[in-house]
């Protein structure tokens, strides 16, 4: 594979429109947006613009959050969410500026609206998500901060503060968090239901039990049962930006500790200590997670950002129909479908044909594959390209797909092809199909194998003359397919001497 190919699937984006309405409604946004429009008079903050506790307690009220015990911590947390993004300014009083020592209650400057405010209402789609991406950015490092209860233990004891102690690597702990995002990222890429929810045992296993551990060993259990309840805490702080939807784990379950102080998790997926299967409403006390379009947006940002090659359905549309179909073999059906469809309407249907059908051609190891996603491409474009397809009927490579098309459309005069195009064409198709890993395509795959076998009789004989750079893996690979011991035996015959032509 080249190193151009896509590391990832692609994903469907919604619009930027869409998306910029998500994150003005996202929670902690609009909380932080609403306090910025208040500060209009001049809000008094300490070091650093924290809000200080006399306006605190004003903008709590402002936020309608007085009667919520947790209430203030919502406020401030808003409150710094405006100042990180540039929604408020900070004009910093004389004494602040004279670096003279300020009582904690004095004000070390004033909050005022800042000019990244205005974007919120008159800019366009993209100001709103570029916001919302540095906001979301400050919170991400928020998640990944060790437990602030930890961190006021060791220093009203009066130690100093100890890292190390608190079992805490920054770097580590970034890293586990961009890794579990990335996985929610493949998870939603892969899913034909992107709204599809994970249980949060599910994705922290994900990160710690090796793939080829069969039984996960207590130490095991008992590393994924710690990194699940951290989990929780990282998902209740990214929740309010929207980047994700989060069921939280169930406070009872919290509760129910065993005799060495470790959340109670299931023994294996599915499973509970008794090994009885787990219901939906069991899994769901564990949390359940999934990444918000939004979510989905900013990861794939990050990812960009990072060097990573991250496509989304749209992205080829201007490209070249050589560009097209040496990605789409490897996109889902359903997305490759999607992405074709809007490369189409950027083309009248005879342009594209032709387009597809020169860029279909070739002799390479990947050509079977562009010559499968052209015919599926095909599939999708009106008559009005008939002429295009008529043009190619004596192509030995285009031909046979040519046929196809216009019989799938009834149309008239498709001259017979002959016996060594529909071999061609035969061999042609299952080399497309052969580095497929999916278990559906395999039997698919093998049920067409026997069905040639079936219809054609001697069929081997015939097929390891065809004149094609894949005619011999392809009947190796019949030879494997092939339920019937006799034609699998004919089948490697048969290759050996497809082999022994290549090479002479």
């Amino acid at each position: 594979m080249s190193a151009d190919r896509p590391t990832l699937p692609p994903v469907r984006l919604h619009s930027e429109a869409e998306l910029a309405r998500d994150a003005l409604s996202a929670p902690l946004m609009a909380r932080a947006a609403k306090l910025a429009r208040w500060a209009e008079r001049g809000v008094p903050v300490g070091v650093g613009g924290q809000i200080l506790e006399e306006p605190l307690a004003a903008a709590t009220e402002h936020l309608g959050l007085t009667g919520d015990e947790d209430g203030p911590a919502y406020t401030a947390e808003a409150w710094q969410l405006a100042v990180d993004t540039g929604l408020v300014e900070i004009t910093e009083t004389e004494e602040s500026e004279d670096g003279a020592d300020l009582p904690d209650d004095a004000a070390a400057g004033i909050a005022t609206p800042g000019e990244e405010l205005g974007l919120l209402t008159s800019g366009s789609p993209q100001d709103i998500l570029d916001i919302w991406l540095g906001g979301m950015e400050t919170v991400l490092a928020d998640a990944a901060a060790p437990d602030l209860a930890d961190l006021a233990d060791q220093l009203t004891e009066g130690g100093e503060l100890d890292l190390d102690a608190l079992d805490w690597n920054p770097e580590e702990e970034a890293e586990l968090l961009d890794g579990i995002l990335g996985n929610l990222y493949l998870l939603t890429a892969l899913n034909e239901r992107p709204d599809q929810e994970v249980p949060l045992p599910a994705l922290a296993a994900s990160m710690i039990v090796p793939d080829d551990m069969d039984e996960p060993t207590d130490d095991v259990l008992e590393e994924v049962s710690e990194a699940m309840m951290r989990l929780d805490d990282q998902f209740r702080v990214l929740e309010p930006i929207g980047l994700v939807a989060y069921q939280p784990v169930d406070e009872a379950l919290i509760e129910e500790l065993d005799e060495d102080g470790e959340a109670v998790l299931p023994q294996g997926p599915g499973e509970t200590s008794a090994a009885e299967p787990l219901t939906d409403e069991d899994v769901s006390r564990y949390g359940l997670v999934r990444l918000t379009p939004l979510g989905v947006y900013a990861v794939r940002a990050r990812m960009l950002d990072a060097g990573v090659h991250a496509p989304a359905v749209g992205d080829l549309t201007n490209k070249g129909a050589d560009v097209l179909l040496d990605a789409l073999p490897d996109y889902p059906e359903a997305l490759a479908q999607a992405e074709s469809e809007l490369w189409l309407t950027a083309r009248t249907p005879a342009d594209a044909a032709r387009d597809l059908l020169a860029a279909a051609r070739g002799d390479d190891e990947r050509a079977p594959r562009r010559r499968l996603a052209a015919q599926q491409t095909l599939s999708l474009v009106s008559p009005d390209a008939e002429a295009a397809l008529r043009e190619v009927l004596d192509d030995r490579q285009l031909g046979g797909l040519a046929r196809v098309w216009l019989a799938e459309r009834a149309l008239p005069g498709i001259p017979e092809p002959s016996q060594e195009m529909i071999f061609w064409l035969t061999v042609d198709t299952i080399a497309a199909q052969l580095d497929s890993a999916d278990e559906e395509a395999t039997t698919e795959l093998r049920d067409l194998v026997q069905g040639l076998t079936e219809q054609h009789s001697g069929f081997f004989d015939t097929a390891w003359r065809v004149d094609h750079p894949a005619t011999a893996d392809v009947l190796e690979a019949m030879g494997r397919l092939h339920p019937d011991k006799k034609a699998a035996k004919e089948a490697r015959k048969a290759a050996f001497k497809a082999r022994s032509r290549q090479s002479g």
